[in-house]
């Protein structure tokens, strides 16, 4: 499998890596990300073949067949990490909550939250290529909320590995901020910054491409990568969870093999959606992808109008944190994907520099002929939290924003794969006062109250956050980011 460039070479790059290089060095010539040069046509009989396989055996044959430069054991290493979630067996489950619409459970892993489903994995093929290239790496990780915990559990401890995750201060939900700044391990730097989601990213990306930063870690003997879905490492798993819960409809009796789907996605930083893209373009029976946002709804307006414009925009706090998100970085790839490399550069330079870019009719039309999307306002989605309830279904506010898209964007009658993020006790505050009214200042108070409306009971690995001590105190400004990491270096 070869990466090319989604804005063109540079005559510096390479104009082909292969996997392993495309995630020790995400960012490529201009600023831009790797994409693969060609996907593999997998089919109906691929399908079929793992009709009754496990998530694992499904995983391994999906990569297998996309010819990553990995060895095959290391392979085997990483998959069988998903054993250290819910259940084993079936890492995924998909359940139905109405007529049409079943929710892809993504998140019974050890964090809590769907970035699990790739980093655990991803964790240790990275270690694995740097142990094995007996080199030392510094993985930067921007997150939103989910992305900074699961990076930090996959990767404490690991040889030739260190961490710096930035996090916006203020930003994430009280859970999802102690699951970071309760990580003592000595190879892990978790770093508050006086900012939003948008800074911290753009953080990451000018660290991995600052000629001084570099020279400053190749002084010490470290090389440079990243843990945020700029890194095809995190796509190429997100890929299979989306083949998963369409064989699960197939199981399910729900769908026949070759019957259309709509996937459902909560949107941030668009790295989910586009897992389903791939797999889409692979073969898997997609009539469309629907977009569902929050009132951070760029996407929603792209894929609605084709304009892209942050022009006046400043990120909002809502209730769905992790998708509070103004650039998205995956948008790029499918902007390639679609109009290719010079289209790409042309269109992300405006971006940058304007803050503005518009596609031409004819390519809103292209977009619109895979996409769809609608926003939910946080009144919305906690009424969509509270009718799930009284349904029987617990959900999160992330979740939430996807049955308002499947209100307003599924025009056919035919199945829906709403993806579930984040489980409800990553955003309890939110979701306790969707169903009594009540409001809670603290996460544990709402924990609490939430556990015995639903007679669920708390995870002993999110009610032992709350007495662990704080190991990562620091909160800093953006400006002393770089110095920050060098010292910990």
């Amino acid at each position: 499998m070869k990466f090319i460039e989604t804005r063109g070479n540079d005559g510096i790059h390479s104009q082909e890596i292969t996997f392993s290089e495309a995630i020790l060095s995400p960012i490529a010539s201009f600023g831009g990300l790797y994409v693969p040069k060609a996907l593999p046509e997998l089919g109906e009989a691929f399908l079929t073949k793992h009709l009754n396989s496990s998530y694992k055996v499904l995983a391994k044959d999906m990569l297998m067949t996309l010819g990553i430069d990995i060895e095959e054991s290391v392979i085997d290493e990483a998959l069988a990490l998903y054993d250290k979630f819910d259940d084993p067996t079936n890492p995924v489950p998909v359940v139905k909550v109405r007529d049409d619409l079943y929710v892809s459970e993504l998140y019974h892993g050890p964090t809590r939250a769907f970035k699990d489903m790739a980093l655990q994995p991803f964790g240790i093929v990275l270690s694995s290529i740097a142990q094995k290239r007996g080199e030392e790496y510094l993985i930067l990780a921007a997150t939103s909320g989910d992305t900074g915990p699961a990076a930090l559990e996959t990767f404490k401890n690991r040889p030739n590995v260190r961490v710096a995750c930035l996090y916006p201060d203020g930003g994430t939900s009280d859970v999802q901020r102690l699951q970071m700044v309760t990580e003592d391990a000595a190879n892990l730097k978790v770093i508050g910054i006086k900012g939003d989601f948008d800074d911290a990213q753009s953080a990451l990306k000018r660290l991995l491409s600052s000629p001084t930063f570099n020279d400053a870690l190749k002084a010490k003997k470290i090389s440079l990568s990243a843990a945020n879905s700029v890194n095809f490492g995190r796509i190429i798993f997100q890929i299979v969870y989306h083949i998963h819960s369409y064989l699960e409809l197939v199981r399910q009796n729900v769908i026949q093999m070759g019957e259309k789907v709509y996937l459902d996605v909560p949107s941030g930083n668009f790295g989910n959606a586009l897992g389903g893209f791939y797999a889409m373009k692979m073969g898997l029976p997609v009539e469309k992808i629907i977009i569902a946002s929050n009132e951070n709804n760029v996407l929603t307006r792209l894929i609605n109008t084709g304009r892209y414009d942050l022009r006046g925009e400043s990120v909002v706090a809502t209730t769905s944190p992790a998708m509070d998100i103004l650039i998205s970085s995956n948008v790029e790839r499918i902007l390639y994907d679609f109009f290719g490399a010079e289209r790409t550069k042309e269109l992300m330079s405006a971006l940058e520099s304007n803050r503005f870019y518009a596609l031409s009719d004819d390519e809103t039309m292209k977009l619109q002929k895979v996409f769809a999307a609608d926003y939910c306002n946080g009144a919305e989605g906690k009424g969509y939290i509270k009718e799930a309830f009284d349904h029987g279904y617990l959900m999160d506010p992330h979740t939430a924003t996807c049955f308002k898209a499947f209100d307003c964007c599924a025009t056919q009658k035919i199945k829906t794969i709403v993806y579930s993020t984040a489980e409800w006790t990553k955003f309890s505050p939110t979701i306790a006062n969707a169903l009594s009214g009540e409001v809670d200042s603290r996460d544990l108070d709402a924990l609490e109250s939430i556990s015995k409306t639903a007679k669920m009971p708390i995870p002993n690995m999110i009610k032992e956050l709350f007495s662990k001590p704080i190991a990562q105190p620091v909160v800093i400004e953006k400006e002393d980011i770089e110095k920050e990491i060098l010292s910990f270096l």
